[in-house]
Parts: structure tokens; sequence; C-alpha cells
């Protein structure tokens, strides 16, 4: 697993946090935010996907 994998899947984790607080203290913001960071998460954790079946079919061509 690389760094824009975690960092990624951290990001989603956060954002779910964030959304769920957001609901629960009624505040629109903060599950906003959450939402934000959960679709930025995804999207970098798909970007550390990709690195890693690159780097997997480099490895495989050699």
């Amino acid at each position: 697993m690389n760094k824009d994998q975690t960092r990624g899947r951290v990001e989603q984790v956060k954002g779910k946090v964030n959304e769920a607080v957001g609901k629960v203290t009624n505040n629109p913001a903060k599950e906003l935010k959450g939402d934000v960071q959960q679709a930025v998460g995804k999207e970098q954790a798909k970007y550390g996907d990709t690195k890693e079946q690159v780097k997997k079919e480099i490895k495989r061509g050699s």
C-alpha cells in the first residue's frame, strides 16, 4: 500500500466522522465538509490504487 492509498482512506474516514457529527449536531456546514473530505479521499485512494497497478504491470513486463 502506498502513501496515496493510505492518505485517501484516512481522509475518507475523517469525512465520515465529520458527516456524522454534522448530522448529530444539525450543522450542515460540517456535514458538507465531511462529504467533500470523503470525495477527495476516494479520488486520492483511486490514484494510489492506479499507481500500485502500474508498478505491478511494470514488474511483470521486466
